[in-house]
C-alpha cells in the first residue's frame, strides 16, 4: 500500500530485490563452503578432542561439563554446526538436564561471529575487519560465561 501511495513500481521493485538476493547468495557460496570444509577438517582431525583433553582439569575445577566445550568453540564459527552439537547434547543428556539447558542457553546467547564476518564482509568486499572480530568474540565470551553462571544458579 505504501509503495502504491508513493507511486513506487512495487512489483518491479520486488523482482529486482529478488534478483539481487540471488546474486548475493551466489557470491557468498564460496565463503560458506570454505567455512563448512574448515569445520569438518577441525572435527575430523582430532584437534577438537585434543583441546578438550587439555582443558578438562580446569573445567572440572570450575564445575563446567567438558561436553559443552565443542559448542563453545564451534558456535562462533558456524550456526549449523553449533545447532548440530546442541541437538546431539540434548539427545544424549535430555532437554531438562544441566547440559541440555546449558547448551540451549549458550546457543541463544552467542552468535556466529566468524561466519558473519567471513560471509557478509566478504560479500561486500571488506578486507580489513578492524575491531569487529575482537568485539564479536568478546561478546561470544560474555554470552558463554553468562550462560554458565545463570544456568548454574538457576538449575544446580
Amino acid at each position: 500500500m505504501y509503495g502504491t501511495i508513493k507511486k513506487v513500481p512495487t512489483y518491479e521493485s520486488f523482482v529486482e530485490g529478488g534478483k539481487e538476493g540471488i546474486q548475493i547468495a551466489v557470491s557468498i557460496l564460496p565463503f560458506m563452503v570454505g567455512m563448512l570444509v574448515s569445520i569438518s577438517i577441525f572435527r575430523a582431525s582430532g584437534a577438537l578432542d585434543a583441546m578438550i583433553s587439555v582443558m578438562k582439569p580446569m573445567l572440572d575445577f570450575i564445575h563446567v561439563p567438558a561436553e559443552i566445550v565443542p559448542l563453545a568453540l564451534i558456535r562462533p564459527i558456524s550456526g549449523s554446526a553449533g545447532l548440530s552439537i546442541t541437538t546431539d547434547l540434548i539427545a544424549t543428556y535430555g532437554p531438562d538436564s544441566f547440559i541440555g539447558r546449558l547448551a540451549s542457553t549458550m546457543q541463544g546467547s552467542t552468535d556466529t561471529t566468524f561466519y558473519i564476518l567471513t560471509v557478509y564482509f566478504g560479500a561486500v568486499g571488506i578486507r580489513k575487519m578492524g575491531d569487529a572480530l575482537k568485539v564479536g568474540l568478546f561478546a561470544d565470551l560474555i554470552g558463554i560465561i553468562c550462560s554458565i553462571v545463570f544456568v548454574s544458579l538457576l538449575f544446580r
